[in-house]
C-alpha cells in the first residue's frame, strides 16, 4: 500500500500528553529485574497498530492484543494518534508495524516505551500470512499455537478454494482485473488475473488497458477504494476487506471474500 497523509505532532507535545494521561490513569510502564516490560498471566502484551497485525498477533497464539487503528477507520495510515494511544503503547512487550503507517515508527521514541518493535509484512498471500504468523509465535514464545493456526489455516484456505472454484460455470477460471493488494483473492478463486492497477488511482490510459482486456470482475481493495475502478466496462466490483474487524478473526477475511466471489462467480 502506499504510504498515506499523516500527522506528526512534536515529540514534545506526545511525551506531554502520556505524562499528563498516566498521571490520571495511573498508567506505568513497569519492568521486571531484566528491565522488560512486566508480563501478565496471560503473556506478553502486544500492541498492534491496526487490526490486521493484531488478527496476526492473535493467530500466533498471543492472548493479550490490542489494536490502536480502530476497525472502523478503512485506511489505517490517515489515523491520527491520541494521547491513549501512546499510554497502551507504554505498557506493551511488543508493537507491531506496518512500514506503510508513517506513524508508527515513532511510536516507541515518542511514549518512552522499553516494548520491542516488530515490523509486520501485511499481505494475505497464504505463505505471507503463515510466515507472518511463525514469526511472531517465534518472537511471543508460542510456537506450538503458530504452528496449529498455521495447520487449520492451510485447510481453511484448501476449503475456500474449492468451494468458490466449485460454483464457477462450467469450471471456466472467472477473469478478473485485481488491485495489487487483492490479487491473494483472485488465487483463491483460481481466477485468470487480466491485469493489475493500484496502489494508486487508476489512470485514463490503465483504464482504457484494463477495459479492453474485458474482465468479467474487478477485485478491489475495499480498504483503499477510490470508487468505481472501470466504470462503462460491464465489469462486476468486488470489493474486498484485507483488515479483519473487531474480533481479530483473520480468517473471517478469506471467508468474506470467498462469499463474495462464489455468489458473484454463480450468477456467471
Amino acid at each position: 500500500m502506499a504510504p498515506a497523509r499523516h500527522v506528526v505532532r512534536p515529540l514534545t507535545a506526545l511525551s506531554a500528553g502520556l505524562l499528563l494521561l498516566t498521571g490520571l490513569t495511573g498508567c506505568t510502564t513497569g519492568s521486571d529485574k531484566d528491565g522488560s516490560s512486566a508480563k501478565g498471566a496471560s503473556g506478553p502484551v502486544v500492541v498492534a497498530t491496526s487490526s490486521w497485525e493484531a488478527a496476526l498477533a492473535k493467530a500466533a497464539g498471543a492472548k493479550n492484543v490490542r489494536s490502536l487503528v480502530p476497525p472502523s477507520v478503512r485506511h489505517a495510515p490517515d489515523y491520527d494518534l491520541k494521547p491513549s494511544d501512546l499510554a497502551a503503547v507504554a505498557g506493551a512487550d511488543y508493537v507491531l508495524y506496518a512500514s506503510f503507517e508513517p506513524f508508527a515508527g515513532r511510536i516507541k521514541e515518542a511514549a518512552g516505551s522499553k516494548a520491542k518493535l516488530i515490523e509486520i509484512n501485511l499481505d494475505n498471500a497464504p505463505d505471507t500470512t503463515k510466515g507472518q504468523v511463525t514469526k511472531l509465535g517465534r518472537k511471543f514464545g508460542t510456537e506450538q499455537a503458530a504452528a496449529s493456526w498455521n495447520a487449520t489455516f492451510t485447510a481453511r484456505w484448501n476449503s475456500l478454494s474449492r468451494q468458490v472454484k466449485a460454483s464457477r460455470p462450467a469450471g471456466k477460471p472467472p477473469v478478473v482485473a485485481a488491485q495489487k493488494f487483492t490479487t491473494w483473492a483472485a488465487d483463491l478463486a483460481g481466477a485468470r488475473v487480466v491485469g493489475t492497477y493500484g496502489p494508486e488511482a487508476v489512470t485514463p490510459d490503465q483504464l482504457s488497458s484494463l477495459t479492453a482486456k474485458k474482465p468479467a470482475y474487478v477485485l478491489e481493495n475495499e480498504n483503499m477504494s477510490t470508487g468505481t475502478v472501470l466504470p462503462g466496462s460491464g465489469a462486476e466490483q468486488l470489493n474486498i476487506a484485507n483488515y479483519p474487524g473487531k474480533d481479530l478473526d483473520l480468517l473471517g477475511v478469506y471467508r468474506k471474500a470467498a462469499a463474495q466471489m462464489e455468489k458473484a462467480f454463480s450468477r456467471g
